[in-house]
């Protein structure tokens, strides 16, 4: 049931303390006043007074500023609500063919839960690869494993309209002929929502993203912000990024809560850890790509190797790839990238070298961790090590 995705109940919060107001909008904030507007579902308007206040109005979905968003069949996902309308649209409609424009994280993940309910899938990237942002190799490799399962991929294509003819959508672009399908849905990025913090003369920055220190305070005395709506600290890039991440989004919520209830926390930052299950594989990365480093002023190099999981004697070793990139001269691992199946504990080798990574650790360091070993599950010397090793005899 979708209840289940909940992480705690209206009772759950109201037994700890917490008033929900359910169905209202806040309309504007008056900081001279400390006072918030507020409209409910019956249009009655109040005033909400607040000593500190915390701004957590997340992201909206990026739209396409092409003709036919809007039409019969076309969907975004960011809420819950999007998600049981995709849901009832499936079962009411019973759609064969549905195509996702986009192949970042989310089309990633929607394409193979369409492919489990045997729906032709359709993938639209306006860039030459599926998640841009990964070693070219380890992107074909996830294209191919796509397509493996029945999914059709084009790549270097801009939308430019989607239409409806009879009872077919046709997405329309660069690539010639349009694609028709049942279905569209549409994941292409998210933008902060601060509209409401704007017109409080809150300040905003990079990407319309509302602008923080690092206690995640606000311009404004008395106002934070934090999770999809707030700029992120980067530990590497050692400035601040929009990252719209869960985990970051749980950690800036903390730091804010906690400093508005008069703590002193300090949010430390990301590194743009996140992973990924695309049918059979699992890929993740965390720090930087080479070319990000370069930009940032690095000197990066970097190595890759192929490997077993754990001891090939052992039955079931599958092999999985993992990228190391570091600064040439100070040796300091900047970013790394793993690629793997299913079961072959890929995050735990990427939370390894994010761990590494956060602590600012050189990659002739990792050799001397002290980790775990059993044949089912390693080596004595870790896929990490491994990759950490093949570096430096390279560099």
């Amino acid at each position: 049931m979708w209840q289940d995705l909940a992480h705690r109940t209206r009772e759950d919060l109201e037994k700890a303390g917490i008033r929900l107001f359910l169905k209202h909008r806040a309309l504007s904030i008056y900081n001279s006043e400390k006072t918030v507007e507020i409209i409910d579902e019956l249009e009655r308007k109040a005033f909400f007074a607040y000593d500190r206040l915390v701004l957590a109005t997340g992201a909206a979905p990026r739209r396409l500023g092409i003709p036919g968003i809007d039409l019969p069949g076309v969907f975004f996902l960011r809420w819950m609500d999007d998600g049981l309308k995709i849901k009832n649209h499936l079962a009411s409609k019973r759609p064969q063919k549905i195509i996702l424009i986009g192949g970042g994280y989310i089309g990633m993940e929607m394409a193979e839960a369409m492919l489990h309910r045997r729906l032709q899938v359709e993938v639209v990237e306006r860039s030459q690869l599926l998640l841009k942002n990964v070693y070219p190799g380890f992107s074909r490799r996830i294209q191919t494993e796509l397509e493996s399962h029945g999914a059709s991929i084009h790549t270097d294509f801009t939308v430019e309209k989607i239409e409806l003819k009879g009872e077919k959508l046709h997405v329309i672009g660069s690539k010639g002929r349009p694609i028709r399908a049942d279905m569209v849905l549409i994941a292409v990025g998210c933008l902060p929502q601060t509209e409401l913090a704007a017109s409080a003369g809150i300040r905003t920055g990079i990407n319309g993203a509302i602008k923080v220190t690092r206690r995640m305070e606000t311009n404004i005395p008395g106002i934070y912000a934090a999770g999809d709506c707030a700029e992120t600290w980067n530990r590497v890039l050692n400035r601040y990024t929009y990252q719209p991440l869960g985990t970051v989004a749980h950690k800036q919520g903390r730091a804010a809560g906690e400093n508005a209830a008069g703590g002193d926390k300090t949010f430390a930052g990301t590194l743009g850890t996140q992973s990924v299950k695309i049918m059979n594989l699992v890929y993740a990365r965390t720090g930087l790509l080479a070319e990000e480093a370069v930009r940032a002023g690095y000197d990066p190099v970097s190595s890759r190797i192929e490997t077993y999981d754990h001891k090939s004697y052992y039955p079931g070793a599958s092999s999985l790839q993992l990228m190391i990139t570091a600064d040439k001269k100070t040796r300091r691992l900047l970013g790394a990238q793993v690629l793997g199946f299913v079961g072959a504990e890929i995050s735990k080798r990427l939370d390894i070298l994010a761990t590494a990574l956060y602590h600012q650790m050189a990659v002739d360091e990792l050799e001397d961790l002290d980790l775990s070993y059993t044949p089912p599950l390693s080596s004595p010397w870790d896929p990490v090590q491994t990759a950490a090793q093949a570096w430096a005899q390279e560099h």
